[in-house]
């Protein structure tokens, strides 16, 4: 994940006022939570740049799960669980230099607009965000609900990394912040599973491989050498739970039904053959 905890993400959104059938285009800030609800909103094909700009989530703090009332603690390191985890990250190494590493080291991307093109294979569509604004947000605005939910147990479990614990190569730079913020749970493996619940109910059709896909999505984080495998399970229980809460706002309610209804309109006319998922991700790998 950042290396931020519950950030003051900033949202810009196209304000559709109607009058005598037309519509004015000034952005105007969006605030989390409640204050979010104005109607009626479109988002703006004007998009975030990375971290720093990021859309916020749907849900207060007040309203969001907190994590740390719901996981388990991270198995302890001289645990059978916890030797498993080494034991895995050790072996996993060996994956350095695959096509498997490299689809972790693409897996990294998660802030910016289009790190849900990740899910193109399993979707057979490109994922462009300028066609598909409000899907872009709705995507987006799950990773400020999700450092809400999961920064408590961040904090409340710290547990080190395996790559810290035991230096070996790893799939992206070992910056110093990434060195110092907790493995428990990994936040990639949420996204990736409420990524792949969200657009497996939008595509029913093709949930089998959304669903691998989102999977995968969070076993890079082992293959990358920057989660233990027990951090990635723990995650996609984070990322089950905020979906779940998700369902019950009505801004999302609303947001989820219009890029549904995005997402169909551009499968309705695409064109383009894009590639299936590479077999490499069809199993877990470590």
């Amino acid at each position: 994940m950042t290396p931020r905890s519950i950030p003051a993400f900033s949202l810009t959104v196209l304000a559709c006022a109607v009058l005598a059938g037309s519509c004015s285009t000034a952005s105007v800030p969006v605030p989390a939570g409640d204050a979010a609800r104005a109607e009626p909103a479109a988002y703006s094909t004007e998009f975030w740049k990375g971290f720093m700009d990021h859309p916020h989530g749907y849900l207060s703090a007040d309203s969001a799960p907190n994590a740390l009332n719901f996981l388990p603690p991270a198995p302890a390191a001289d645990s059978e669980r916890g030797r498993a985890d080494m034991a895995a990250y050790r072996a996993s190494r060996s994956l350095e230099g695959t096509e498997r590493w490299e689809i972790a080291r693409a897996d990294n991307e998660i802030e910016t607009p289009s790190a849900p093109r990740a899910f193109e294979c399993a979707l057979g569509v490109k994922f462009e965000p300028e066609r598909m604004p409000t899907l872009t947000y709705l995507l987006a605005r799950m990773l400020g609900d999700l450092e809400t939910i999961q920064t408590p147990v961040k904090r409340g479990q710290f547990r080190e990394r395996p790559f810290v614990t035991e230096a070996a190569p790893i799939c992206i730079r070992a910056e110093t912040w990434l060195a110092g913020s907790g493995s428990y749970p990994s936040g990639h493996s949420a996204m990736g599973w409420a990524w792949a619940l969200t657009l497996a109910e939008m595509v029913p059709s093709r949930a089998d491989a959304i669903l691998r896909r989102g999977l995968a999505y969070g076993e890079s984080r082992a293959v990358c050498g920057v989660h233990y495998a027990s951090d990635v399970e723990a995650g996609r229980i984070v990322g089950a739970v905020m979906i779940s809460r998700l369902k019950a706002d009505p801004v999302f309610q609303r947001d989820f039904s219009r890029a549904s209804e995005e997402l169909a309109a551009v499968r309705a006319s695409n064109t383009e053959t894009v590639p299936a998922c590479s077999s490499v991700l069809a199993t877990t790998p470590y």
